[in-house]
């Protein structure tokens, strides 16, 4: 199954981005891409924090929900829809980062809503996603039948999740996941130090794809995110990668390459469940 990512470099308008999602969905899926995935806040980045609060839409309802559901359907792909803000009922000051994922009749196949809100201060940037989100409270993983009598088991994740090893084991339960999905914005300095190495580590340690779409370049509201978005193989081998700008990178995903390399090298066997959750060891 051939997979692509998309690169986008977001601005405050939404109809741009969307304009921009439609046409690099219909990239990847003319070059064969079966699964195309759009980064996280594909829809905006906003000039401030609390302007994806007004954007925020009711679940299943709303015209970016249509959007993802209208490419997916147009063009007959699995849709990894980014994140969008999703609406919390009875609460105004606050949304939830989603990630919807859309089968290719446009259907929704499944939402997972972000568990580690990021925050980072260096000198010139200061995040702290707490301030206008609420962290998701369930790890997300779903079966995609990508060809008849063929299903890949695809775990879901965003951005800040990357650097949390537990939630991918989580995702592994009860069965291992084939394909796990990272849809990201890293800031600059943060992604040049640890985004290919979270990536590899996280492909290596559940011996499973990775696909990471990415925002990458400078944006309007003056900010800069790394990009590179890239997809690793089950034996950390990076096979594409896009460092910066608006595109589209794709790689094949072959399930007898993850049984070949569970099969040489059988990690998860002999993983111990038991040590999950073990006390620290004393100094």
């Amino acid at each position: 199954m051939k997979m692509a990512a998309v690169q986008m470099v977001s601005t405050p308008d939404v109809s741009r981005n969307l304009d921009a999602a439609r046409r690099l969905v219909a990239q990847a899926a003319a070059g064969g891409a079966a699964l195309v995935a759009l980064p996280e806040y594909f829809c905006l980045l906003g000039q401030h924090e609390r302007d994806k609060i007004a954007l925020a839409e009711a679940p299943g309802d709303g015209a970016i929900q249509r959007a993802l559901s209208g490419m997916a359907r147009e063009h007959g792909v699995w849709l990894i829809g980014g994140t969008l803000p999703m609406r919390i009922e009875g609460e105004s000051d606050r949304a939830i980062n989603a990630c919807c994922v859309y089968a290719p009749d446009g259907a929704v196949a499944a939402r997972y809503d972000k568990m580690h809100l990021f925050s980072f201060k260096t000198g010139n940037e200061d995040h702290d996603e707490s301030r206008v989100l609420r962290a998701g409270d369930r790890p997300v993983a779903f079966e995609a039948a990508v060809a008849p009598g063929a299903a890949l088991r695809i775990g879901l994740s965003i951005c800040y999740d990357l650097r949390f090893p537990e939630l991918y084991r989580a995702l592994g339960a009860p069965a291992p996941c084939d394909l796990l999905c990272v849809p990201s914005a890293f800031t600059y300095p943060t992604g040049e130090a640890h985004w290919e190495l979270l990536l590899r580590a996280r492909a290596v340690e559940n011996q499973a794809y990775v696909i990471a779409a990415a925002q990458g370049g400078r944006h309007e509201n003056g900010r800069r995110t790394w990009g590179h978005s890239m997809i690793v193989d089950p034996w950390g081998v990076v096979l594409a990668c896009l460092a910066e700008g608006e595109g589209v990178v794709s790689a094949e995903l072959d399930v007898e390459r993850i049984a070949d390399v569970r099969r040489r090298l059988p990690a998860l066997a002999h993983r111990r469940a038991d040590l999950a959750g073990a006390p620290p060891v004393p100094r």
